[in-house]
């Protein structure tokens, strides 16, 4: 079994390595020259900082609002459950150029969301829209796994707790919260992670300003391969750089 296992994992690793690794190699060892400007870009850069800004933007707001409803469909049982799970994983499931559109029909100048706020926030082509796109496709990534982590905590530890003399609110923060943490930065890693690959949702909304894979998009209908891959390279490398750095902090 082991043999078979090992095999089946071997051939899913290389597939996953050798889709992301040849375009670094072809980069770094064919056009070294051309990464090194790219990374000199201040076009790049700027769009590079703005997708992992707003990327952990929408991934703060994602722990604000999805902890609390996490612990809820982790710990109470009430009808209508399921349909809220349903609806909390269909970003998932959705087309991304079907999210985009829905997106844009709500919090557009007219829209449902956008034409209240307006006078306060723009969404359009700004930074609040490229937020709002991320959260909506990266929000059942971080409330799974951290359902999953409440899920784990024995409740009897937070009535225990109770027994003690300590608060609903002190249990879960001194009890759950720190039992769950793993869970909760899984959550996190995966919520982050889901916003910077963002794309079709982001252009629909929010062409400018320009996060990282848009550009990358751009430079590919104006210059190919050869003017697009220095960027998506550069992106990759950060991406696994923080999520080493990620996964080290978990251990």
């Amino acid at each position: 079994m082991l043999v078979l296992f090992g095999i089946a994992s071997f051939l899913i690793v290389s597939f996953v390595v050798i889709i992301l690794g040849e375009p670094v190699f072809t980069q770094l060892v064919f056009d070294l020259e051309g990464f090194i400007e790219t990374c000199k870009d201040p076009e790049v850069l700027n769009c590079i900082g703005l997708t992992i800004g707003t990327s952990f933007m929408a991934t703060g707001i994602a722990f604000l609002v999805g902890t609390p409803l996490a612990y809820i469909l982790a710990r109470k049982k009430f009808f209508g459950k399921r349909v809220i799970e349903s609806i909390i994983d269909l970003p998932i499931m959705v087309p991304h150029m079907i999210a985009g559109i829905a997106i844009f029909s709500v919090f557009y100048r007219y829209g449902l969301i956008g034409k209240p706020l307006s006078p306060i926030v723009k969404f359009f082509d700004a930074i609040p829209g490229i937020v709002v796109a991320m959260l909506f496709v990266s929000v059942p990534f971080f409330i799974n796994p951290v359902r999953e982590g409440f899920q784990s905590v024995d409740p009897r530890l937070e009535k225990v707790a109770r027994s003690l003399g300590a608060t609903e609110w002190k249990a879960f923060y001194k009890i759950t919260f720190p039992i769950a943490y793993k869970h909760i930065l899984a959550g996190i890693g995966m919520s982050w992670g889901r916003g910077i690959s963002e794309f079709a949702a982001v252009i629909i909304l929010a062409y400018y300003p320009m996060v990282a894979s848009t550009l990358i998009y751009e430079r590919f209908l104006i210059g190919g391969l050869e003017y697009s891959r220095p960027v998506a390279v550069l992106l990759m490398l950060i991406c696994l750089g923080i999520f080493i750095s990620f996964r080290s902090v978990r251990k």
